[in-house]
């Protein structure tokens, strides 16, 4: 077998499992979909809940599924898979598996904008999420100002990230604590992240924006090879590598503002869902589809766990995220540092 056949085996392999990964994923969200349009206070069987999904069926079952549960269901799996994509560019253009929207402080500061809005300006509506979005990027633009030094060093954008996590998640604990309880409790949603109440506008906004990421994520996801390989050799591929980050990270940015300003910082998805992704791929790449699909049923699942109190109570979205992300993170913290002394 010659090198160049060897090589294109590897890669029919490679598509092969991914595909066969995609496929496994579509099915599991198939059926936690239709397990979210079943179950509930005024449960239906499965046959007249897809009915009533396709517009189908009694004026009951018509407005439980499409007015109440279908909406829910696709913002979570919106939600997710805009989580998920921007985890997976985030680490893959930082090289930094823990490189995550939670832990650089953009989610924070999303939380920040949104809260602000509440409290201090007194509104409500899509100016709270315009509000998350603009907390966001002016949190990734003090990130960038902080951390460019001649140049965009993944180190360095890390650490100054932490930083400005540690310094939003401040201010929002102050802002929280001085307002008053009835205000803070309507601006609780905003520090834990829901996806109980999108509907309508908000939910077109952000199946649009996603899409138009998406899209766009596409573009800059030929430069995801080349800068793992380090910066020599992507320049000598022909990449610039500077603006390559740059414009990967806004585009991971733009997702992160987007998804948060409708659901709120859902703990701990764009971390843990491209290192699934990876494991599943197993092919030393970004695994930026993968991760897609495994952020929209991680928090589709995670939805279905938190409104029906499977945990023995019910609770908001990121809450059970949370709980899931809290130990992944703990462990990914042992694992990275033994295998950086070794």
């Amino acid at each position: 077998m010659t090198s160049l056949t060897a090589v294109q085996a590897v890669r029919v392999r490679r598509s092969r499992r991914r595909a066969a990964v995609l496929a496994s994923l579509a099915v599991l969200v198939v059926v936690l979909a239709t397990f979210a349009l079943t179950i509930g206070a005024a449960s239906l069987p499965p046959g007249r809940a897809l009915l009533a999904l396709f517009g189908v069926g009694d004026a009951g079952d018509l407005f439980i599924v499409q007015r109440l549960r279908l909406p829910r269901l696709l913002t979570a799996l919106l939600a997710g898979a805009a989580f998920g994509l921007a985890g997976a560019l985030f680490q893959s253009t930082l090289r930094n598996p823990l490189a995550s929207p939670d832990i650089l402080g953009i989610a924070s500061g999303a939380s920040v904008g949104a809260v602000t809005v509440l409290l201090v300006l007194g509104m409500t509506g899509m100016a709270v999420s315009v509000g998350a979005f603009l907390g966001a990027g002016t949190i990734a633009l003090l990130i960038w100002f902080f951390a460019w030094r001649q140049g965009l060093h993944s180190i360095r954008f890390v650490l100054v990230g932490v930083g400005f996590a540690y310094l939003a998640s401040s201010v929002l604990a102050w802002m929280l604590a001085s307002a008053d309880q009835r205000d803070a409790a309507s601006a609780l949603v905003w520090t834990v992240g829901s996806v109980a109440d999108v509907r309508g506008a908000e939910l077109a906004v952000l199946g649009g924006g996603l899409a138009v990421l998406t899209l766009a994520a596409a573009v800059v996801s030929r430069w995801q090879h080349p800068l793992a390989l380090g910066d020599d050799h992507a320049r000598g591929l022909g990449v610039a590598t500077d603006s390559a980050r740059v414009v990967t990270l806004l585009v991971a940015v733009a997702l992160v503002a987007l998804a948060t300003a409708t659901v709120g910082p859902l703990a701990f998805v764009a971390l843990v869902a491209p290192a699934i992704a990876r494991r599943l791929t197993d092919d030393g790449g970004a695994a930026l589809s993968v991760s897609v699909g495994t952020g929209a049923t991680l928090v589709l699942a995670a939805d279905i766990v938190a409104q029906h109190g499977l945990l023995g109570v019910a609770a908001p979205t990121g809450i059970v995220t949370g709980l899931v992300g809290a130990p992944y993170l703990l462990w990914l913290l042992a694992t990275h540092e033994r295998r950086s002394r070794a």
